[in-house]
């Protein structure tokens, strides 16, 4: 338990008493002496005279994220020493230069600009660049003293009334730094795609020791404050920079724009809501999920709209690509009911299908079903986190099932795909990590009779290298098959899914790496599937 583990956080919870903790809001006030926020433009304020910084401070690379037909967000840190836990700075604000360019030599300006990274945001950068043309390419960069960042490739979305004709995305999950190389990064960054659909798990709170788990690493040494649970905004700080140190992740977020969605493990494996896994006091644990939803907004290209009070944030939120795709990207662990029965595999029960339960909340589950109706778009596109699809793991009478995914949640599903329904969404489909494999779902009205209505398609990112190198037929595959007749495809192996949506159909490609123990394994198309408007169902591609 946190308590027993970490001072700081039982001494904060301490500092403020448990009859404050009536609310989850109550716990963003307590964070407030733990964690300053920034003083812009207040008197103690000291500035960093730049040229003053001696060694090169983007060392953690350059990302964009949530492309708008007039805007993208861009992001950098500074942080000439990122594995100590002030990242080489002083606490001083640090003016930083921004470029925007047409061309990657940069001899077609754009625009260009100024912003302060903040010692209380770990001088992290969060510059919203509006004001552009839709549906452009755009090179970017950042300045500060003598030292120029790497440039990122970025882009605009096609205007919200457009008939923009096809758009190409990936989804990628689970990046466990300690499981292997993130090979299939460096190849996405190499690939053709539009925007990375990131769907959670960009994060592990275990410990990574000094060989990097099963990197191994023999030319190099870890510090030991990676050998540790996150537990702090420090330590969560830290973690971000091992993984953003990574350079095939920072080739990855160098060349595309991100949409990034959180799973569990940003915070705490399998927590819903204010509850921890080991059942936590909730204001220790409050105060560990506000410090790591802190730690992701710094670290990830997000808005201003995204940035957390406390332990609240509103991650939900809708993306569109001309009139081809709405994006209704999903958090299914802020607001989720408790599991029932157990976190992962059980046979469950009642409790499934009790109507007070959800995963979603009620507020993002009246978001999503408006906006359903209001939508314009031909594809309906629901990036998220854990598996939606019915999934039996066994053969037997009453199967098991995992708790933690919709199939714990299923009255919640319901009223999602009977909202969908009333809204008239004909080409529904449901991205999804989690799992550790690639799988492609037919989306059943009732999962239990194969014959019925086919509402959407379900495809699911394999980890980028979570559960290290894995299987092209894990031990369970001729089971899952088996027990479940909506499957169309399932592959234990690392990689990423490709989908390309056009006016006809969607196409998804699922690419796979034959291992991440070594590095730079090549990648092959496992599988490919179509799925055509206004048809629902699978078919090979």
């Amino acid at each position: 338990m946190a308590s027993r583990h970490n001072p700081e956080l039982r001494a904060a919870a301490r500092h403020v008493g448990r009859r404050r903790f009536l609310t989850v809001t109550a716990a963003a006030a307590a964070l407030a002496f733990s964690t300053n926020l920034p003083a812009r433009g207040a008197a103690g304020s000291r500035e960093l005279d730049a040229t003053r910084i001696d060694s090169d401070p983007f060392t953690l690379g350059v990302a964009s994220g949530d492309p708008l037909p007039g805007s993208v967000l861009l992001w950098t840190r500074l942080a000439p020493a990122p594995f100590e836990p002030d990242g080489g700075l002083p606490q001083q604000f640090v003016v930083v230069e921004w470029e925007l360019a047409s061309d990657e030599s940069f001899s077609a300006p754009v625009r260009s600009g100024t912003a302060v990274a903040y010692p209380e945001y770990h001088h992290t950068l969060h510059v919203d660049v509006d004001g552009l043309d839709s549906d452009r390419v755009y090179h970017y960069r950042f300045k500060t003293g003598t030292w120029i960042s790497e440039t990122g490739r970025t882009r605009t979305a096609p205007a919200t009334t457009a008939a923009a004709a096809s758009l190409t995305y990936a989804a990628v999950s689970c990046q466990a730094y300690h499981d292997g190389y993130y090979t299939a990064h460096r190849h996405l960054s190499q690939d053709d795609v539009d925007v990375v659909l990131h769907l959670g798990d960009y994060l592990y709170e275990y410990a990574v020791n000094s060989a990097g788990g099963q990197r191994a690493y023999t030319d190099r040494k870890l510090p030991a404050l990676f050998n540790r649970e996150t537990m702090t905004l420090e330590d969560y700080r830290l973690r971000y920079a091992l993984y953003k140190s990574d350079p095939d992740l920072r080739a990855v977020h160098a060349a595309h724009p991100f949409v990034v969605t959180w799973d569990d493990h940003e915070v705490e494996n399998n927590y819903a809501g204010a509850i921890s896994e080991n059942d936590d006091p909730p204001e220790e644990f409050l105060l560990r999920r506000a410090a790591a939803y802190r730690a992701y907004w710094e670290n990830q290209p997000l808005r201003a709209a995204q940035q957390p009070s406390g332990p609240d944030a509103r991650l939900y939120r809708r993306l569109q690509w001309g009139t081809l795709a709405q994006f209704d990207v999903l958090d299914t662990r802020q607001y989720r009911s408790d599991q029932v029965y157990a976190d992962t595999k059980h046979t469950g029960g009642p409790l499934q299908d009790d109507p007070a339960r959800t995963i979603t909340g009620a507020a993002q589950e009246s978001w999503l079903i408006d906006g359903w109706r209001a939508t314009q778009a031909l594809w309906n596109v629901m990036p998220q986190q854990v598996c939606f699809s019915q999934r039996k793991l066994d053969l037997t009478a009453e199967p098991k099932m995992s708790m933690d995914a919709w199939d714990g949640y299923r009255a919640s599903r319901r009223r999602i795909l009977d909202g969908a329904k009333s809204a008239g969404v004909e080409n529904l489909v449901v991205m999804t990590g989690d799992l550790h494999a690639a799988y492609a779902f037919d989306i059943k009205d009732d999962f239990d009779d194969p014959a019925s209505r086919t509402l959407g398609t379900e495809f699911t990112a394999t980890s980028v290298a979570s559960g290290r190198d894995g299987a092209e037929k894990p031990s369970t595959w001729d089971t899952y098959l088996k027990a479940n007749p909506h499957l169309k495809f399932y592959d234990g192996r690392r990689g990423y899914v490709r989908v390309t949506l056009d006016r006809q159909k969607a196409r998804a490609d699922f690419r796979t790496v034959s291992a991440v123990t070594t590095p730079g394994a090549p990648i092959s198309t496992a599988a490919s599937f179509v799925t055509e408007a206004g048809d629902p169902g699978l078919k090979p591609g």
